[in-house]
């Protein structure tokens, strides 16, 4: 390691002068002193480029609200399965329980993360793969993959069957006990495996750590249903009542989609293109559905959305929502905030940059319900978000395609409209990822 660079006098007064030397330098710092840096840079032509028009638009309902949650995967994935309901039923507004699948993903999800302690239990606890594990032991986060293996193995239920908790929509304090019980889970199994304990003993300890798991959950999100009457009243006010009524059932018998024919097309361009990579780390449900993405050109992440909207079927896709953001009016725009111009430094990365230095991530999914068209190109995408009513255009957001180009990294489409050698790729044998690759 060089020696550390110290600042001198001479080198802050050089500083000095090169603030200074801008004309502008005082009436710029005097505006974002006063109003914030967003507010200084925004460029007022937004609203233009952003008009709430679209040319291609899936009919939808009212939005939904994940509020104080990292749900939005499961958002995103049942706002595309009841739109299918909503279409099939002719019910504009009918909504899934996001808490069933929720319980499911804390209990598989805790079978898989000390499964994950137990394959490294020889590991120094310090070692990058075991702290990830320990890191992320229980986390609201997730992938379109895991949704579908949940729906896949554990059906559905409408959101009255299962109505949201004080905890679902806050998880801060199950998230904290969840954390602290599985950690000190990990200790044990990681104790046991050191002092030679065997395999029966190991797993009876697990078994009772997954049952204690599934206690919490059910306290603070109340236990699945076994069986549930379904009962709506359609747009025609019609009423309708299919009685006993399994999840499995339920999904089965009212869903179309068959999630194992939907691929998650990614753009990550500090990947290499048209290849399979898996991350396994991250599996929720053993025997599951693999998290796996097919990693492309950008266009066509456009192509097979657009085809998709045009079939009348919504798309999820996942972004990094707080990048060039304004929540309250649903807008997102790569020029919203013009900060560069406004702050006299260059902030420009190429996306490969952002996903190789830590600035870009996935951080959320939304939902993909239009686009507005000009000679056969995006301009502008209608979007369906998971914040509530009181943001956007009651709860919907317009985002350019710029911003699509620039900020999402996934969008999930039938298979059917990848080409035929995409959908070899597809079907090949996955590049296994690190754990905590970009693309996690």
């Amino acid at each position: 390691m060089g020696k550390k660079q110290a600042l001198t006098p001479t080198m802050i007064a050089d500083f000095h002068n090169d603030f200074v030397s801008r004309e502008t330098a005082n009436v710029i710092s005097r505006s974002v002193m006063k109003n914030g840096i967003n507010a200084s840079s925004e460029d007022q032509q937004v609203s233009q480029r952003l008009n709430r028009v679209f040319s291609l638009e899936v009919k939808t309902g009212q939005v939904s609200n994940q509020k104080h949650s990292g749900r939005c995967w499961l958002f995103a994935t049942l706002n595309t399965l009841r739109h299918e309901f909503a279409v099939q039923n002719n019910i504009q507004d009918f909504e899934l329980s996001q808490n069933y699948l929720f319980f499911w993903d804390r209990v598989e999800r805790a079978n898989t993360f000390l499964q994950n302690i137990l394959d490294t239990a020889e590991k120094d606890v310090k070692d990058r793969e075991v702290a990830f594990y320990l890191s992320m032991a229980s986390s609201d986060g997730g992938q379109w993959d895991m949704a579908a293996s949940l729906v896949e193995k554990y059906g559905l239920v409408p959101s009255y069957v299962m109505p949201e908790t004080f905890n679902t929509n806050n998880t801060t304090e199950i998230d904290d006990v969840m954390n602290l019980k599985l950690r000190k889970d990990a200790l044990t199994l990681r104790s046991m495996v050191e002092q030679q304990a065997t395999q029966k003993e190991i797993e009876f300890a697990r078994n009772k750590m997954i049952s204690e798991i599934y206690k919490l959950s059910a306290y603070a999100f109340g236990e699945p249903p076994v069986k549930f009457d379904l009962e709506y009243r359609d747009d025609d006010q019609k009423y309708h009542r299919t009685a006993d009524l399994t999840p499995q059932k339920f999904y089965q018998d009212y869903f179309k989609m068959q999630l194992t024919d939907y691929v998650v097309v990614t753009n990550a361009p500090d990947h290499d293109y048209n290849r399979l990579y898996a991350l396994p780390s991250q599996d929720n449900v053993a025997g599951g559905m693999p998290i796996q993405f097919l990693n492309v050109e950008m266009d066509v992440l456009r192509q097979t959305a657009i085809a998709q909207l045009e079939d009348g079927e919504t798309v999820w896709f996942g972004n990094d929502v707080l990048q060039q953001l304004d929540r309250k009016r649903g807008l997102l725009d790569s020029k919203l905030y013009r900060r560069g111009e406004l702050l006299d430094v260059d902030l420009e990365m190429t996306k490969a940059q952002r996903l190789a230095y830590g600035q870009a991530e996935v951080t959320h999914a939304m939902t993909l319900t239009g686009v507005n068209l000009v000679e056969e190109k995006p301009n502008r995408w209608k979007v369906e978000n998971s914040w509530g009513k009181e943001n956007g255009e009651k709860g919907y957001f317009v985002m350019s395609d710029q911003w699509f180009e620039d900020y999402t990294y996934e969008v999930v489409v039938n298979k059917k409209y990848l080409t035929t050698e995409q959908q070899k790729i597809a079907a090949a044998k996955p590049e296994i990822l690190s754990a905590w690759d970009s693309l996690q």
